[in-house]
């Protein structure tokens, strides 16, 4: 149902080949997803895995939102990205974000997290979303901007919304 999300490409020296896959196809990495999303955003504001475990189970819905991504070498799991309705309560007419982006800490700086950006659009843009959101904090906003994001609005804890629309080109 979502091959068309496979995308290979050559990864670091360490690595020999990257693929970015739904997590329908790849279910086996639904509990690295859950473990280090939670980690890096939901474990130090009290939330428990459980939660994370529940929200990434939605992901296996026929919809295309929400929908999780994961970079692997084979059996390896690097990395993952999601596409989901609102990532931020005050906006909820902004929809979908681009949220949750996680690489593995050895395999960083080698362009999975661009790539998997960079599909996750492509996904959401392939269902006829005309603009996706994310979040990004001050030290990660030069990031999302190579890849053609755009400031949308600052937050008054700092963290940007940025944007990117369909039909802007993604600088070279």
């Amino acid at each position: 149902m979502f091959d068309s999300i496979l995308e290979q490409f050559v990864g670091p020296p360490a690595l020999s080949t990257v693929t970015l896959s739904d997590l329908r196809d790849r279910p086996e990495f639904a509990d690295a997803v859950a473990d280090r999303v939670w980690r890096a955003f939901w474990k130090d504001k009290g939330h428990p895995l459980s939660l994370l475990t529940g929200l990434v189970a939605e992901s296996f819905g026929p919809g295309s939102i929400p929908t999780a991504l994961v970079a692997h070498e084979g059996e390896r799991f690097l990395g993952t990205v999601s596409i989901i309705a609102c990532d931020e309560e005050t906006r909820p007419h902004c929809t979908p974000w681009i949220a949750a982006l996680w690489v593995e800490p050895e395999v960083r700086r080698h362009g999975i997290g661009a790539s998997l950006v960079e599909r996750a659009c492509a996904f959401a843009f392939a269902t006829g979303i005309g603009r996706v959101y994310l979040l990004s904090g001050p030290h990660r906003r030069a990031f999302y901007e190579r890849q053609g994001w755009s400031l949308f609005e600052t937050l008054e804890d700092g963290m940007s919304i940025m944007i990117r629309n369909a039909e802007e080109d993604v600088p070279a």
